[in-house]
């Protein structure tokens, strides 16, 4: 090569990726949505082909509002309530990611949404981390390794959460890496689950919340500073707590607080746009944080929803804020150095995959 591989989609797609926010019910493929709804008798799809499904599931998220784009998911969690049916949509969940040349995911669900077909907790972890595996070994005979680590996440508008964060330290080093709120912001802040995070930080155990994107800095304080998360969920909404000044942009005390600490933000550029936490892909703040060298990341949130893939987030960026390859893996780095995995894995990745994988590229 005598120079860096043009920046398309099919170039992106061969650069190695790691996904930190991503949903294994926000990402099922259509067609499978149908197949499993046809089997469990669920009559309620909008829908009856893959591709008007997968259209009405796009169009119905592009509300504006985040309480509008969480009702999409009553359909793909009523699939996805049978041992089948989870093994199903994490083995494809896999599969996917890893086609997409994602080599580290860490996918979140809330086990509490899958008990209506009588499987207790742990069932539900057990046979959703089943499909992982299965993924795994077929994408790692595909030629396209991956790594899969679980994330459970509890209903902040419910009360299950400390259940939930017993549930996480049951099944660490089983598969399932850490814990998470997610859910409407509005009227459910963090604090309400302060005895789940105490009891994860008693165990030494990770966790993340779901922050700062439909409600604004007073989520991000509590989040952080009350109950000591390690990532922010989207986080976007930082923001709030930077303003102009006559040097430049000015940080206020929460946002320092962020930066200085190095606690990850997961964004989700199109996601965002759709839920109404930023107007549009060129008015995000990803770049302004990435210029004020927060440790910004990449994510998909919900492919399904957001008609979206790693490599499509990626190229949507670099054709928005013009980055280049060395601007990715920056971003994957990022994403690697904050992985709730051990420290010695991370470090693999990043020197024998992420950085060889990206110096062909910049050529």
């Amino acid at each position: 090569m005598t120079g860096p591989t043009p920046l398309t989609l099919a170039s992106i797609r061969q650069a190695p990726k790691a996904v930190l926010h991503d949903h294994l019910d926000g990402g099922l493929r259509p067609a499978t949505v149908l197949e499993l709804a046809r089997a469990a008798g669920y009559d309620q799809l909008p829908a009856s082909d893959a591709e008007s499904l997968g259209a009405w599931f796009r169009d119905a998220a592009d509300s504006g509002s985040l309480e509008r784009y969480l009702e999409t998911f009553a359909h793909t969690v009523a699939v996805m309530q049978t041992p089948e049916g989870l093994r199903r949509v994490a083995r494809e969940c896999a599969e996917d990611l890893a086609a997409d040349g994602v080599v580290y995911a860490e996918v979140r669900f809330a086990p509490e949404q899958h008990l209506e077909a009588g499987l207790t907790l742990d069932e539900v972890v057990e046979h959703t981390i089943a499909g992982f595996r299965e993924g795994e070994a077929l994408a790692a005979a595909a030629g396209t390794p991956i790594t899969v680590v679980c994330l459970l996440t509890a209903m902040r508008h419910a009360a299950r959460s400390r259940e939930i964060a017993e549930l996480t330290v049951r099944w660490r080093d089983r598969g399932v890496g850490g814990f998470d709120i997610a859910g409407a912001e509005a009227g459910y802040p963090p604090s309400r689950h302060l005895d789940a995070f105490d009891y994860m930080r008693a165990n030494l155990a990770h966790f993340t919340i779901h922050a700062g994107e439909a409600f604004g800095l007073p989520s991000i304080h509590e989040a952080v500073a009350f109950c000591g998360c390690e990532r922010l969920g989207h986080g976007v909404r930082i923001t709030d707590d930077i303003t102009d000044g006559p040097a430049g942009p000015v940080l206020g005390v929460v946002a320092n607080y962020v930066r200085d600490m190095r606690i990850p933000l997961e964004l989700c550029p199109s996601s965002n746009v759709q839920t109404g936490a930023v107007p549009s892909i060129d008015k995000h703040p990803f770049d302004l944080l990435a210029r004020l060298r927060f440790r910004v990341t990449v994510n998909t949130d919900n492919r399904l929803m957001s008609d979206t893939t790693m490599s499509k987030e990626m190229l949507k960026l670099s054709e928005t804020f013009g980055y280049g390859w060395s601007d990715l893996e920056r971003f994957t780095i990022n994403a690697m150095k904050s992985a709730f995995i051990p420290f010695p894995e991370r470090l693999r990745l990043i020197d024998e995959v992420i950085k060889p994988g990206y110096a062909v590229l910049l050529g």
